[in-house]
């Protein structure tokens, strides 16, 4: 992967001990006609700046209703969630897109790239909704298109694109408007081993650049690559704990078979 300097994250150059994320005593009910489904039952969670942290648990355990709380598409029923010392449990759908767009970056199993347009057009996408200038946008595009190895592929469409380049591009795109937190949800899910350690090698690299990473993974493989594992079950967390003496992403792709054709 080619290597650049990464574009500039808000709060990178901050201390690293300080709380990004605050969670405390959060609750969630979904009412189901007559039945009152309890998603998440009184979770606390604390996440400093600069931690690279994996969520898992099985289908049920509450692991995606809580990173909706933390990506803002969803607020909790009860309790506390604060991000970089905002209270974000009580704000308006107007003020909670604000935060997502200026403080989140999402990257998802899927993709999510808009199949007519460019590699350069669809990271582009996000900075149409911040107030920067179109040059401005244009030149991040292919700033976080170089940092993620694809400088050479901003005019080619997705069905140009392996798997692998397409996930580069929705990384890319995640960090145009260079947000305080990355959110990423199966991110190696749809893609082949090789091709999956070859992602966690740039959020292992971004992470050392400073940027804070949640990872929601059901794979043990890929959560080693992270700093910190925390386990979710029946709606409360279970296991919370550092991963010690995890590999580098970039060594283990050296032993790994290169993929033919």
């Amino acid at each position: 992967m080619a290597t650049t300097s990464q574009p500039d994250v808000k709060g990178a150059t901050k201390q690293d001990h300080e709380t990004i994320i605050l969670v405390r005593d959060v609750h969630k009910y979904y009412e189901l006609g007559e039945i009152r489904v309890h998603a998440l039952r009184g979770v606390s969670i604390e996440i400093k700046r600069g931690d690279f942290v994996t969520i898992m648990g099985a289908s049920g355990s509450g692991k995606s209703t809580f990173m909706n709380i933390l990506g803002c598409l969803d607020q909790p029923s009860a309790g506390r969630y604060l991000l970089e010392n905002i209270e974000v449990s009580g704000l308006s759908k107007r003020q909670l897109a604000a935060i997502r767009n200026h403080k989140i970056g999402f990257v998802f199993q899927g993709f999510n790239l808009l199949s007519r347009t460019t590699a350069l057009e669809n990271v582009e996408l996000p900075t149409l909704y911040a107030r920067i200038s179109k040059a401005e946008g244009e030149k991040r595009s292919r700033e976080a298109l170089a940092l993620v190895g694809l400088g050479d592929r901003v005019a080619h469409f997705p069905s140009q694109l392996s798997g692998g380049q397409q996930q580069r591009v929705a990384i890319a795109r995640a960090l145009v408007n260079q947000p305080s937190i990355l959110l990423a949800d199966e991110p190696t899910g749809n893609l082949d081993s090789r091709t999956a350690v070859e992602i966690m090698d740039i959020f292992q690299k971004l992470n050392d650049d400073g940027l804070t990473i949640v990872l929601v993974t059901h794979e043990p493989d890929i959560a080693q690559f992270a700093k910190r594992s925390i386990q979710f079950r029946d709606g409360r967390i279970r296991r919370d704990e550092r991963i010690l003496n995890r590999p580098r992403a970039s060594e283990v792709i050296q032993n790994l078979p290169k993929l033919e054709d």
